[in-house]
Parts: C-alpha cells; sequence; structure tokens
C-alpha cells in the first residue's frame, strides 16, 4: 500500500481510514504511525476516553498490535497535546463528535500530518458522523474489508448481535461481528453454506403452480341402451 510523502516543507494533509468493526482499521493505523516513529518524526496519538476496552493509554487492534496513546474526551483536547508533533494519528474518531473536522483541518493547515481511523457506518448501516465529513475533505483515504462471519465474503458492515437502542455501544466479539451485505439484511436469519437445513428438511417453499398435481382416475363409461 503505497503512502503519502511530504513533498513541501509545512505542507500538512489528512489521511481517513474507514471500514467496518474487525477490518484492520486500527491495525493500518499503528503500522502508518511506527513508520512515522522509525524515520524519526515526532508521533502524537489519540484515543477516545469512552473507548477502554484495551485500557486507557495505549491502541490495540484487534491483532494485538499496541502503541502508547493519550485518551482523550473531546476532539479539541487533541489539540492541547499536539503542538510538538509532527505526525497526529487519532483512532476511533466516529465517537470524537463533529468539532473532530475542524480540529483536523486546523492541524493540517499548520502543516501536520493527521491520520484518522474510525467507522463509516454504525450499526443500523448508516453513515456514522463525522466520518463522512472527513471523507470529504481528505487527500488520502483507504477504505478496510473484513470477511463475514456468516458466509465468508467481503465485509463492510457491522452488525449487533444483541438488542440495543443506543447508537453508542462500545463492545467487543461479545456484541458485534462483521457482516457482508447480504448477510448483514438477513439479520438472524443468516446462515453459512455448510451448516445443515433446520430440522424437519429444507425450509424452501415451493409455489403451488411447481407442485406436481395427482393423476386423475378416470371413471368407466356407462353402457348406452338403444331404443328397441
Amino acid at each position: 500500500m503505497t503512502e503519502p510523502t511530504q513533498a513541501f516543507v509545512n505542507s500538512g494533509w489528512i489521511e481517513v481510514i474507514v471500514g467496518s468493526m474487525y477490518s484492520g482499521k486500527t491495525e493500518e493505523l499503528i503500522r502508518r504511525l511506527r513508520r512515522a516513529q522509525i524515520a524519526r518524526q515526532r508521533v502524537a496519538i489519540f484515543k477516545p476516553s469512552i473507548d477502554d476496552r484495551f485500557g486507557r493509554d495505549q491502541l490495540v487492534s484487534h491483532s494485538e498490535l499496541r502503541i502508547p496513546s493519550r485518551a482523550v474526551k473531546t476532539a479539541k483536547d487533541v489539540l492541547r497535546y499536539a503542538h510538538e508533533a509532527q505526525v497526529i494519528g487519532i483512532d476511533e474518531g466516529q465517537f470524537l463528535g463533529p468539532d473532530l473536522v475542524k480540529v483536523c483541518e486546523r492541524l493540517a493547515r499548520r502543516g501536520k500530518r493527521v491520520i484518522v481511523a474510525g467507522l463509516d457506518q454504525d450499526y443500523l448501516g448508516k453513515p456514522f458522523e463525522p466520518m463522512p465529513q472527513l471523507l470529504a475533505i481528505a487527500e488520502y483515504i483507504t477504505k478496510t474489508l473484513a470477511i463475514c462471519v456468516v458466509c465468508g465474503n467481503p465485509a463492510n458492515r457491522s452488525y449487533r448481535k444483541k438488542r440495543r437502542t443506543a447508537r453508542v455501544v462500545v463492545g467487543g466479539a461479545d456484541l458485534y461481528e462483521a457482516r457482508c451485505r447480504r448477510c448483514y439484511e438477513l439479520g438472524r436469519r443468516a446462515v453459512a453454506p455448510d451448516e445443515p437445513p433446520p430440522p424437519g428438511g429444507s425450509d424452501e417453499v415451493v409455489p403451488v403452480a411447481a407442485r406436481p398435481r395427482p393423476a386423475r382416475r378416470r371413471r368407466p363409461r356407462r353402457g348406452v341402451r338403444k331404443a328397441g
């Protein structure tokens, strides 16, 4: 995967990494930040304080990649700690609210490289603000795909397995799984191709017109008497 290179002094930009859960967003973010550290660039890394699944002081991918980070409550808090940084990484951007867009633009104008990872859709399959707005202003966009846990096809949706009405519910594999478009729409009816049919045989409904009709029995014809 190609990465942008700084061509002019004080030239900043925004990179956005989006996808469903389990699609490798955080892993890709950590990879880019580590490369910046290897290049001896000053790096500042942030995550929302609401996401404390793996601790408050580090980013952790589902593949167990880790990198130290700072937890912030709002997007504006990033500005307080990013003065000296050349490269700024922000994970789970969808949890930082609409101010994240203005914050990223201010940082880019200061000549900083800003990398944001987050969900582009919520559990209902709707755009998850402010990620769509960031996609519109970013110079570089990466869309990651997961693997559907039902059928194995590429997945771009996060399916919530338990009934929760709130839009923001932080959780892991106990609450969410990656699904493709078809298996997401099927919901609880989605079945893996190699799973046996439900008890009682196939649940496929055969149209009435397609059902074979039983053969009709002919009645014997009665003889007709002739008039004498």
